[in-house]
């Protein structure tokens, strides 16, 4: 596994408006070919964000290549926004589970194969419990499959200006190939709060009520 990744977006009423994205991620081994070196600890790369104009105010490491972990879940509930305003997904629509999703390892909702969740349920699934399951139920929802979902997250990804983006599962599970910086991530963060004020309050539920459990 990948170490745990950790980023913390506030919406500020003040005149300038700040994203902070703070990453504690390993970086990618390096593209070119170099003598190997020792394995070091966790590199931490963080960015400091005008969230109205998009000045970076404050980085470290911002541009350092690294795996998204459940970071990835932000650019899936954006795309589950995107479709939830074009009107082609609603927020009481039944998903229903594949094989491949409840086949995913925890952190999960424990789902089985053929049940259903309804899209408001899976999303604060996937903010509250980051719910790998839940995750690829909204992928293949979006995509058909998961693989053609991770497509379209990478494309979407391009167009926001998210240049060192690759986007390979709608979990954030390990895959090598799977990668992002922290301004990527700051970037996907302001398109979140940006352009989807009006699903933005769900970031800030702290838990949620399913079958029977909190």
């Amino acid at each position: 596994m990948h170490p745990p990744a950790r980023v913390s977006t506030r919406l500020l009423s003040l005149a300038v408006l700040t994203v902070l994205v703070a990453v504690l991620l390993t970086p990618l081994p390096a593209l070119a070919k170099r003598p190997a070196k020792k394995a070091s600890g966790p590199v931490a790369a963080e960015i400091l964000m005008d969230a109205g104009s998009g000045k970076v105010l404050q980085g470290r490491n911002a541009d350092t290549l690294t795996y998204p972990a459940s970071l990835t879940k932000m650019m899936t509930l954006l795309l589950t926004f995107e479709a939830l305003d074009r009107g082609t997904l609603r927020l009481n629509q039944n998903l229903v589970v594949s094989q491949h999703a409840a086949s995913m390892p925890p952190s999960r909702l424990w789902l089985s194969a053929g049940s259903t969740i309804p899209v408001e349920q899976a999303i604060l699934a996937l903010v509250t419990r980051s719910a790998n399951d839940v995750a690829v139920v909204l992928g293949e929802a979006l995509g058909g499959s998961e693989t053609a979902f991770a497509a379209k997250m990478t494309a979407r990804a391009k167009a926001l200006g998210m240049r060192r983006t690759v986007f390979r599962n709608a979990s954030g599970l390990p895959d090598r190939l799977q990668r992002t910086t922290a301004r990527d991530m700051a970037i996907l963060s302001r398109a979140l709060i940006r352009d989807h004020a009006r699903h933005y309050a769900y970031f800030q539920r702290r838990s949620f009520d399913w079958q029977g459990d909190t």
